[in-house]
């Protein structure tokens, strides 16, 4: 059995969180990822994590200025939780938009802010939404910017939001085979389906080939698989449904 992890936003609903942890560790969740909402005690959230035989190896911080501004406070809130990877999940709304040298200066920022916190011993890298995926004005996508202008970041690539970006995740998979350590698993719901979820479906209730998108993964030596879902409606659903689909992959 391999360790699985869950992104604690999906449960960000259902709290208070001591009762969503022992659920997890129920039904064979092994890791968290954390998010900005753990972080506020960071010490009394390792605890619950302990009490729980939960470890959280990865994090998504956001704002990324936060990495340029109070290096210090993210990097001792990531050694508190235990965490070796840390990843910036995303631009401002503001910033979601197909801009080309906007796309190269965070790629730029992204590389710098990657050198201070691998000398700082950890990991960083992107998460990605569909955003990235949307062509700028001269025919490139800002994913593609992104990571040439920061050649020496992870990238946590969210499979689900790369569909929904248009794209063909195996064909992205391949060519950046060398840049993925880490992996979103979630699932979209078939066309006008879940409407008050987002669209999203629990892992293998909806319409990804994830059995396929597995293989390539592991292919790539990713290994780190975090289960997902942007806005469940039943958190105890998605997480036992998920993790059940998972084990048959």
């Amino acid at each position: 059995m391999m360790d699985i992890s869950f992104q604690l936003y999906s449960a960000r609903e259902f709290t208070p969180w001591e009762p969503v942890l022992e659920r997890l560790a129920q039904l064979g969740y092994t890791q968290v990822e954390g998010y900005g909402g753990n972080y506020e005690d960071a010490a009394g959230f390792k605890k619950l994590l302990d009490a729980n035989g939960l470890t959280m190896p990865s994090g998504h911080f956001f704002p990324m200025e936060q990495f340029e501004t109070n290096l210090n406070k993210v990097i001792d809130t990531a050694r508190t939780l235990g965490m070796r990877r840390l990843f910036v999940p995303a631009v401002p709304p503001e910033q979601r938009v197909s801009d080309a040298v906007m796309w190269q200066s965070i790629g730029e920022r992204l590389e710098a802010i990657g050198a201070k916190v691998r000398d700082a011993g950890l990991r960083f890298g992107w998460h990605n939404h569909a955003f990235e995926f949307a062509a700028c004005a001269d025919g490139r996508l800002p994913m593609d910017i992104l990571l040439n202008a920061a050649p020496t970041i992870e990238w946590e690539a969210d499979v689900a939001w790369i569909v929904r970006g248009g794209q063909d995740p195996l064909e992205w998979i391949d060519r950046h085979a060398d840049r993925i350590t880490t992996a979103h698993v979630k699932d979209i719901a078939p066309e006008g389906e879940c409407l008050d979820e987002d669209g999203w479906a629990d892992v293998g209730q909806g319409t990804l080939d994830w059995k396929s998108i597995m293989a390539a993964l592991r292919s790539a030596g990713v290994n780190l698989f975090v289960m997902e879902h942007d806005k469940p409606s039943d958190f105890d659903r998605f997480a036992s449904r998920s993790i059940d689909a998972f084990r048959t992959y």
